[in-house]
């Protein structure tokens, strides 16, 4: 078991997340200990969704060109309908992606942030759920679908939507604590 106080975690974001399923998580998080980095493609802040209108502005850590997987022991995806729509045409972003899944290390996806992992060619053969919108998406891409409010398939966990925060946040600091797992 690793030890969460030691650890540092990327919550890779745009602007338009959805605001609880990036605050929810990172506070989550940050009262085990971890340090949590906002690592975004946007220079200085991000702007989160809140559910019908924008939310509040968070301070970026660390530039996309300036992040690297090496740096952290896991990665969070949050969703919302902007967030990952703008990622996956990002190059770094999506290559910033891969390494973690090369690595072993722990990703968390939630609601519309597993298509990122799409454009990553990540999915495949793995056992993930999603915004119900994006279902077919994820099977189009090789993904086993099933509508749970979280699932883990090796050190990836996702979820549902912001109804599934709480099981989300438990099976996302477990998974941190086991460490790197074995590539898929």
């Amino acid at each position: 078991m690793e030890d969460l106080k030691k650890m540092k975690v990327a919550i890779l974001t745009e602007n338009g997340f959805e605001q609880s399923e990036l605050t929810s998580p990172k506070e989550a998080m940050e009262a085990k200990g971890v340090t949590v980095h906002i690592v975004s493609p946007q220079p200085k802040e991000v702007r989160g969704w809140d559910e019908k209108d924008w939310g509040i502005t968070l301070k970026v850590d660390k530039h996309i060109s300036e992040a690297k997987a090496d740096d952290y022991d896991g990665l969070v995806l949050p969703g919302g309908v902007i967030n990952p729509d703008k990622l996956r045409t990002n190059k770094e972003a999506v290559r910033f992606i891969q390494d973690f899944f090369e690595a072993g290390k722990p990703v968390a996806a939630i609601c519309h942030g597993p298509q990122s992992l799409i454009e990553a060619g990540v999915v495949d053969g793995r056992e993930m759920t999603s915004y119900k919108s994006i279902k077919t998406d994820l099977i189009n891409a090789g993904a086993n679908w099933t509508d749970k409010e979280v699932v883990v398939d090796n050190g990836l966990v996702t979820s549902r939507s912001p109804a599934d925060l709480e099981a989300f946040n438990q099976k996302l600091l477990e998974e941190l604590q086991e460490g790197i797992h074995a590539k898929v």
